[in-house]
């Protein structure tokens, strides 16, 4: 008897709170961000190959005194705190005294996916910087991303009770509207890698370019004009359910907030000739739409219920978890 008693006193230990989770996940999430932008710096930098073999860089574990080999190295470590903070976030949402199997998976799922950068990252670093391996490995880093949105929002949800549902007409339209907005959005950033395939900075001097430059110009602004309007769209709907609706509604205009700015750098960047700063600044600003979309969609799926058909129909359900 003492011993069972014994053994359970230790797994209360064991057991995190779930605002240390939701900590950690917030942590995390800032840590995948970083990778991201310190990736896009590397590649626009002509820093692909600063350190030309994996895991050393040249001879040594640590790199020389010089511009290129440094971005690559410093990416190498932002990368490594990601991936270790990931691995946090996957162990420490198993041992939450409150379980929640979604949050476990997709917080599995997260670090598995930067556990995999590792290999893709040497492998890129071995074929010399190849267009498609380079690209696989930033819309991985993207895909990360929006899962660790997830699991910060759902992990915060443990913490705050599940927010108050509602069944307006205008948010269940609302969240049909974002479930089909997600991968518009996936699309602008795939896009928007391959003008960077194509462009002035593939990663590194004699890399191959990828498709042409204009044409991918051309695809991502069209890409871009159609998610502005289901945007405007989107905020339409739920400017009339803003009333049980205010806190995605905020999210949703700081993500328009960004995505103004980001097509005003686009311009500016397109007007002077690509300069890396710029370009780095709109490749950051892209990643934060990405990710406010999966927020706001993410948010609007735990308020409203989750679209099973087509709502121009009148044929649509809403299913709740």
């Amino acid at each position: 008897m003492k011993t069972a008693l014994s053994a359970s006193a230790q797994r209360r230990r064991r057991q995190l709170s779930p605002a240390t989770v939701s900590h950690l996940a917030q942590v995390a999430l800032v840590a995948v961000f970083l990778v991201v932008v310190s990736g896009a710096v590397v590649r626009l930098t002509d820093s692909g190959l600063g350190c030309d073999n994996w895991p050393n860089c040249s001879e040594t574990p640590f790199p020389e005194r010089e511009f290129h080999a440094t971005i690559e190295f410093v990416n190498r470590v932002v990368a490594l705190i990601g991936i270790i903070l990931t691995l946090v976030v996957a162990v420490s949402a198993r041992l939450m005294a409150r379980p929640d199997r979604l949050l476990s998976r997709a917080a599995l799922i997260a670090a598995i996916g930067m556990v995999a950068q590792i290999p893709l990252g040497g492998l890129t670093v071995l074929l010399d910087l190849h267009p498609l391996a380079v690209m696989t490995h930033f819309l991985l880093a993207l895909i990360v991303f929006g899962v660790v949105v997830f699991v910060a929002i759902e992990a915060r949800r443990n913490v705050s009770g599940p927010a108050r549902s509602t069944e307006s007409t205008a948010a269940r339209r609302a969240t049909v509207l974002a479930a089909a907005l997600l991968p518009l959005a996936a699309a602008l950033v795939v896009t928007g890698a391959f003008v960077t395939s194509a462009g002035p900075h593939p990663g590194g001097d004699g890399v191959e370019r990828l498709g042409d430059f204009w044409t991918s110009l051309r695809v991502h602004v069209w890409i871009n004009g159609a998610f502005g309007i289901g945007f405007a769209a989107l905020l339409g709907l739920l400017l009339l359910a803003r009333r049980e609706l205010k806190g995605v509604l905020v999210m949703a205009l700081a993500v328009l907030v960004v995505l103004v700015a980001q097509m005003a750098v686009g311009e500016t960047q397109r007007n002077n000739g690509l300069p890396w700063e710029l370009v780095l600044a709109h490749v950051a600003m892209a990643s934060l739409v990405w990710a406010g979309m999966v927020g706001v969609t993410v948010e609007l799926v735990q308020r409203v219920g989750w679209p099973e058909r087509h709502w121009l129909r009148g044929q649509y359900t809403l299913r709740h978890r």
